[in-house]
């Protein structure tokens, strides 16, 4: 079992940045490919970005790529995503998820934290 618990979301305005956490418990945090997702109101949940579980690989979606990072250690447990160049559109709940998989679809995810309110002001 792996428990996940975001942080870090609020109110931006655009051209500004956020740094998003996800601190997982459970002993094999490690073993799992890490992603993030966001879901805008009356939107469906869209993929973000991805790294494998020793962090050297990454994707990202077309939308946030050149903004976004994401990023994690291992020893503590924890994913980042560290978003820069905010946009308005970048408004979202954004979740954290973790699964055996490096995938971008949101089924290939076995949990999911209870995500994070992100808010970007024109």
């Amino acid at each position: 079992q792996v428990q996940l618990v975001e942080s870090g979301g609020g109110l931006v305005q655009a051209g500004g940045s956020l740094r998003l956490s996800c601190v997982a418990s459970g002993r094999t945090f490690s073993s799992y490919a890490m992603g993030w997702f966001r879901q805008a109101p009356g939107k469906e949940r869209e993929f973000v970005a991805t790294i494998n579980w020793i962090g050297p690989n990454t994707v990202y979606s077309d939308s946030v790529k050149g903004r976004f990072t994401i990023s994690r250690d291992n020893v503590k447990k924890t994913v980042y995503l560290q978003m820069n160049s905010l946009k308005p559109e970048d408004t979202a709940v954004y979740f954290c998820a973790a699964g055996p998989n490096f995938r971008t679809r949101d089924v290939e995810y076995t949990y999911w934290g209870q995500g994070t309110q992100v808010t970007v002001s024109s």
